[in-house]
């Protein structure tokens, strides 16, 4: 083939067949071989065969070629070298015992990867072997983290190896060193299979070829050299039909010109004469009546004001019968709601639409969540980078043994996903209604190599603009966290620091609790063509839907597509061992245990399979309207006041409405049954069938499973943002016992920190223009009865005691607190000085508005640095028990050093001589506070537990800001306070934890002196009017007069002193 891509000629080689490998050996020399007993040499400038080699039996797959020699690699696992003249067998190398995939020469070194014999069958062999060409020896293998299919030298400034699997996961290491996982990179291909690779002469891209045809190219520049003297590519002429745009003919101002028409001296078709044609010129339009009215004439010309009707200079020609169909602009549906916010978005409700945080000068506090959640349960907040997770969030939350099982784990890795999602989950569980965060847990999810991998990381550009697609985002976040659990609950080595969390009824020896909960067995057979049959068992966490490739109409239940996607049949390409070669083969999927929970990503990427939801959809109304006859109506015929009710039986109507009945095709139940033969039946199921063959729970013994719908996660589609990501979840009792003090089930809608309840119907309702499936959970009846659900707290009293610093140079004269000591330890009521610093890692996104005033689009991000809590009674009353610098792997944009007293450096474990700690280490620290009941004094508390992650009751903030504070007046300063109240004066140069917390406790111990703990609020109402006079003569500044030092209290705390 031509660089241009023409055919320069065929050659058909009558003897041979599976050919499978090509070698240029120079410009003009082509080697052919394949699985045949020769290798064939052809004269590319007279295509004329030269010359035939014997080779042995079963022929030659993959050909190399050095200096040296000519390696030919064979079926059997064996690479042998040849002489470049004779091609004669010099040497002979017996790589691997069942197959060899591929291998390549660089320098004096060989490495190769393979298959190996197993008792099953072959099995992918994940150690390279390497052969030194100078001893003809094997040196020592090379293990690496993914399974080897292709592999190549890429010899830059070293030796490096590229080592590629089918499924997209690429290792770069040293031939001689050892693999690091941290070097994968992942490939997402468009086929499911990976099936050729290599790399550029120049060394500067790597390609990758899928099985769906397409080609990745990975360079190391925007504009690479491929070759040593490299000049563009000429490719083939584009098919002009094929890229001309399609024309529509019932648009009168389309112009014709643009159709291609070949160069003929015949009479054209529309070419017709005069006799049976007549002139008919375009009328002009009407002029404006608005412009006529204002119209002043001089002379035979008239002038009149644009009425701005149009575009400038523009006027378009209408025809009468296109009048009313021309003006696209003027055909906008009018939205129930109104088009003054989104008018691209009116089919979508309101409560459907993303919701975003108004701030103001006071951030979030004057904001009103209160409007967008009316119940008691916590949304999330979606500010936070990669919160597009925040529905699957609440989907694992409101999973009573998940919940359960996350907030029983603890262990003492760094970054578990698990351990945070269980503090997250904890604070849920606090929350009466305010919105939470998940700010620690995407911090560990950003730490993830797995999870960049997948590409389930965001950067702040893609998630602003909407590049990413939402729906396939979340599918595979879905499985990657169902995974990642899933492997940190199978860890069994439990930290002595944290052996409270060995108590939990969860542990087992065996597989993890998700596995159980999640976890479906399955045997895959592959049947050969030949009749060789191979049976592997297997695992899944989840099922993906696949479609039947039907246009015709026909009617498919959602069991019958569940049915196909589980028990899937397919023809695919797998080696068989007794025919020794790749074969055509059927592979069937049988179920040996049912899961608990199933799992179902709806994978609706395209117009197909949206397409295939809305006519399902359309064909299960017609049915469900001649079911039911002239007894359905046409609206609810009950009222929706009191939303409490929807959930019980009363509230439930026999005959669904028309609206209830449109774009529904998923049903609430369905029923699963395990045959004899290995077999499953899967059939939608309704609350008749159960009266006909009796409850689920019965029949469970005999194998029937009856799943009800718990959860659906959707996308909302918005062509201008990407759309954003809801969650339809049926909450149930345990839940409504704990918040409401009720005893009853509902559907209730979860758009981040909006939360509403819904109609049953509105679950299942997928309208395919705006509202499309992304995620199913169904779960089986009693679930709950089958798991022990008791939460015992796993963190202990020990995680107060003393631990090493992460700092190399922290000594211990740099000390700042003493720890705790056991008969120290805090009870309930206890007093406990509290303040952090922070430092922002992402500055603050605002813009100007045109009168001046400053609007925030995105805060500030803020990580905490240092936290200190320091004994609030006792005779050590004021030494910290906690001062710990936080470590941080992220960058740090500014370190706010005036107002933290954080340096650069004092938070890397390198150069810092302060006790550094991990965020969780300290997190602990908090929560076990928290938990045993301490009251916190601090100033300005409610920040610092925001930005530390943590939800405290408010029974147990004790916050020197409100104490001192008179309503509909300004905040004032700690600085200022302990001027006024205390005569110290602290915050010289920048700030200082221990200083504050110290503070804020002689605050609080001054505050009940002047109130008489309480008893005498109008007494002390007097001294804040005098402190708030004082402050605006002194504009809130305190004052600082040469020679002023000694604090008035200076002596409060002698045993500091001496610290």
């Amino acid at each position: 083939m031509a660089r241009g891509g023409l055919i320069i000629f065929d050659y058909l080689l009558d003897e041979n067949e599976d050919m499978h490998s090509l070698l240029l050996t120079d410009s003009s020399t082509l080697l052919v071989g394949g699985l045949q007993n020769h290798i064939i040499e052809i004269d590319l400038n007279t295509v004329q065969e030269t010359q035939k080699y014997a080779v042995e039996t079963p022929g030659v797959t993959i050909m190399r070629q050095t200096n040296r020699f000519f390696f030919c690699g064979h079926t059997s696992g064996k690479v042998s070298l040849r002489d470049l003249r004779t091609f004669k067998v010099e040497h002979e190398f017996d790589a691997f015992s069942g197959s060899l995939s591929d291998f390549d020469v660089h320098g004096n070194l060989l490495a190769a990867c393979g298959f190996s014999s197993r008792l099953t069958g072959l099995a992918c062999d994940r150690f390279l072997k390497v052969y030194d060409l100078r001893m003809m020896r094997a040196i020592t293998p090379l293990q690496v983290h993914v399974d080897p299919a292709f592999l190549r030298f890429i010899p830059t400034y070293t030796s490096r190896l590229a080592i590629i699997s089918q499924s997209g996961q690429c290792q770069f290491c040293e031939p001689t060193g050892l693999a690091n996982p941290a070097d994968i990179f992942h490939v997402n291909p468009v086929g499911p299979l990976l099936m050729t690779f290599d790399v550029s002469a120049s060394k500067q891209a790597l390609a990758f070829g899928d099985s769906e045809g397409c080609v990745h190219l990975w360079t190391d520049s925007p504009e690479p050299s491929f070759n040593p003297y490299s000049r563009e590519t000429e490719f083939a002429l584009p098919c002009l039909v094929d890229s001309l745009p399609p024309l529509d003919w019932s648009q009168d101002l389309l112009p014709l010109s643009l159709i291609p028409v070949p160069l003929t001296t015949d009479t054209l078709l529309s070419d017709w004469p005069a006799a049976n044609s007549a002139p008919a010129p375009r009328r002009a339009p009407p002029v404006d009546a608005e412009i006529l009215r204002t119209m002043k004439k001089v002379g035979f010309i008239g002038y009149a004001p644009n009425p701005r009707t149009r575009l400038r200079n523009q006027i378009p020609y209408r025809l009468k019968e296109s009048d009313s169909e021309f003006d696209s602009f003027s055909q906008v549906t009018e939205s129930p709601v109104g088009r003054e916010e989104e008018p691209h978005l009116h089919m979508v409700s309101k409560k459907y639409r993303k919701v975003t945080i108004k701030y103001s000068k006071l951030g979030l506090e004057d904001f009103d969540f209160k409007h967008y959640n009316k119940t008691l349960f916590a949304g999330l907040e979606p500010h936070i980078p990669n919160a597009y997770c925040n529905c699957m969030i609440q989907v694992l939350y409101f999973l009573e043994p998940v919940r359960c099982l996350i907030q029983n784990h603890l262990c003492q890795k760094e970054f578990c996903l698990a351990c945070e999602l269980g503090f997250l989950f904890h604070m849920l569980d606090l929350s009466r209604g305010d919105p939470c965060q998940g700010n620690n847990f995407l911090r560990a999810f950003r730490t993830i190599p797995e999870a960049s991998a997948l590409g389930l990381i965001l950067a702040d550009s893609d998630e602003a603009s909407g590049k990413g697609n939402l729906a396939r985002l979340i599918q595979r976040w879905n499985r990657f966290i169902l995974t990642q659990l899933h492997q940190d609950m199978q860890e069994l080595e439990i930290p002595q620091a944290y052996r409270g969390a060995g108590g939990s009824s969860f542990c087992s020896s065996g597989d993890s609790v998700i596995g159980q909960l999640f976890s479906c067995e399955m045997e895959n057979c592959s049947l050969c063509r030949c009749g060789s049959e191979t049976v592997r068992a297997s695992s899944t966490l989840l099922f993906t839907l696949s479609y039947p490739d039907d246009k015709t109409g026909k009617n498919y239940d959602f069991a019958q597509v569940l049915k196909r996607s589980i028990c899937l049949d397919q023809n695919t390409q797998a080696w068989c061992d007794t025919c020794e070669k790749y074969q055509p083969t059927i592979q069937t999927r049988n179920i040996r245990h049912l899961p608990d929970i199933l799992v179902i990503n709806c994978e609706v990427n395209s117009s197909k399979e949206a397409d295939f939801w809305r006519m399902q959809a359309e064909v299960a109304f017609k049915m469900a309207v001649k079911k039911h006859g002239g007894e359905i109506s046409k609206n609810k015929e009950f009222a929706l006041a009191d939303w409490k009710e929807l959930g019980s039986p009363e509230g439930v109507l026999v005959c669904p409405s028309i609206e209830e009945l449109k774009n529904v095709w998923l049903p609430f139940s369905i029923r699963m049954k395990m045959t004899k033969n290995k077999g499953l039946d899967v059939c939608n199921w309704t609350d008749g069938d159960e009266m006909q063959w009796g409850p689920a729970r019965a029949e469970e013994e005999h194998g029937v499973y009856v799943y009800d719908l718990m959860a659906t996660v959707v996308h909302i589609l918005d062509s201008r943002t990407g759309g954003s990501l809801v969650a339809h979840i049926k909450v149930g009792e345990t839940y409504h016992q704990r918040k409401e003090g009720v005893t009853h089930q509902q559907w209730y809608l979860f758009n981040d920190f909006l939360i509403e309840p819904i109609d049953k119907h509105e679950a299942v309702q997928f309208d395919m223009n705006w509202k499309v499936p992304a995620i199913l959970y169904y779960v089986k009846r009693n679930l709950n009865s089958r798991y022990n659900l008791n939460i015992k707290n796993p963190i202990e009293a020990s995680v107060l005691l003393a631990e090493a610093s992460l700092a190399r140079k922290q000594r211990k004269t740099h000390t700042t607190f003493i720890p705790l000591m056991l008969n120290e330890m805090p009870q309930i009521g206890d007093l406990v000085g509290l303040d952090a610093e922070f430092v922002t890692l992402n500055e603050e996104e605002a813009e100007l508005r045109s009168d001046g005033t400053k609007s925030t689009i995105k805060p500030s991000q803020m990580s905490v640095a240092r936290i200190t809590c320091v004994r609030g009674q006792g005779p050590n009353e004021g030494i910290p028990f906690i001062d710990d610098y936080i470590s941080t792997q992220e960058q740090v944009v500014d370190y706010l050093t005036q107002y933290s007293g954080i340096k650069p450096g004092d938070l890397d474990a390198k150069i810092s001589s302060k006790h550094l700690t991990t965020l969780k280490s300290t997190y602990l620290k908090l929560r076990f506070l928290i938990d045993i009941g301490v009251k916190f004094v601090g100033h300005g508390l409610q920040k610092d537990f925001r930005v530390i992650n943590l939800m405290v009751p408010k029974d147990q903030v004790l916050d020197t800001v409100y104490l001192f504070h008179m309503p509909r007046k300004r905040m004032i300063s700690l600085r200022f306070l302990a001027w006024y109240f205390l005569d110290l004066k602290i915050q010289g140069e920048t700030h200082d934890s221990i200083e504050d917390a110290r503070t804020a406790l002689q605050l609080y111990r001054k505050y009940l002196e002047l109130s008489k703990n309480g008893t005498e609020p109008e007494s002390f109402h007097k001294v804040l009017k005098g402190l708030y006079e004082k402050g605006r003569k002194m504009d809130w500044k305190v004052p600082e007069p040469e020679g002023q030092t000694s604090p008035k209290n200076a002596a409060v705390f002698s045993s500091v002193l001496a610290l």
